[in-house]
């Protein structure tokens, strides 16, 4: 990064510790205050990779989150959208692919603080162990969770999620048979192994060109009660609740603390998710 990025950078963070949460505080006294609802991926101290944060940094980043913010639930997240009643600044903690290393300290520390967190995971990898491919291609094969694991954390309070069957890349051409496969089916067969409804999916990579309008009519479908993209963005209430933004829990804490205490720019650039869901279904109305 050059210098003037750098002071640039620095300048702007500085100007949304002191007028984000102003401006979240106003918002949230008209019930409007925008939720940001983050994703991790693996928790661990070995092997750094892009999708993986220290444990010093993700403890750094829950106690600012549980002094400074409601840490809500998603389901909740989905109703204050809905209703238009987000009158407390809020935040919702999610993490993707289900690595066993995150039962090791990130989610203890959640559970020790009393923290909500959905948990999502890929079915196939949960069942077989297999690790996924881009970890066994870089040579470190990382842990999976196993059913066993989640079947604990959900009996503690994690709420489980579906991450597709096989972790496929919905931007890639894929027929009927193919997204029921993934979701649908998948869907129900979390649940048994769960012992318990599944309620949110989601997309893997969460990028505008994998949500496509079959594969969110079949998260309908299978009676989820959402979706979560990955692209990075607010959710403001009033809005669509069935589409869940989510954000992506930065090491660098400036940026990290950047989004969560609300910088106004970024509404600016999010993309438009165009879908359509059942008539009967109950977010069709509100979408």
């Amino acid at each position: 990064m050059s210098p003037l990025k750098t002071i640039l950078r620095s300048a702007r963070s500085r100007v949304t510790q002191v007028l984000g949460p102003r401006r979240l505080a106003r918002l949230a006294a008209a019930g409007d205050a925008p939720i940001p609802v983050l994703f991790y991926h693996r928790v661990a101290d070995t092997h750094p990779n892009d999708w993986t944060i220290s444990s010093r940094d993700f403890e750094r980043q829950i106690d600012f989150l549980r002094h400074s913010f409601e840490v809500i639930g998603l389901d909740e997240v989905q109703r204050r959208v809905r209703e238009r009643d987000s009158r407390r600044p809020a935040v919702a903690i999610t993490f993707d692919d289900g690595y066993a290393e995150n039962c090791d300290f990130a989610l203890p520390l959640l559970l020790r603080h009393g923290l909500p967190c959905t948990y999502f995971v890929a079915l196939d990898h949960i069942e077989s162990g297999r690790p996924f491919p881009h970890d066994a291609a870089a040579g470190i094969p990382l842990p999976i969770n196993t059913a066993a694991e989640l079947r604990d954390l959900a009996n503690a309070g994690i709420e489980i999620g579906l991450h597709t069957r096989s972790h496929i890349d919905f931007s890639q051409p894929h027929g009927p048979a193919e997204i029921e496969r993934e979701i649908t089916t998948a869907t129900p067969e979390l649940s048994a192994i769960l012992g318990r409804p599944v309620r949110h999916f989601a997309f893997p990579y969460g990028l505008p060109q994998q949500l496509g309008k079959a594969a969110i009519r079949a998260v309908a479908a299978a009676g989820l009660d959402g979706f979560c993209s990955a692209f990075g963005a607010y959710n403001v209430p009033g809005r669509d609740a069935f589409h869940i933004r989510r954000v992506h829990g930065d090491p660098d804490f400036a940026r990290f603390r950047n989004w969560v205490q609300f910088d106004r720019r970024k509404l600016r650039h999010e993309p438009t998710i165009h879908y359509d869901l059942p008539r009967q279904h109950p977010s069709a109305a509100t979408r």
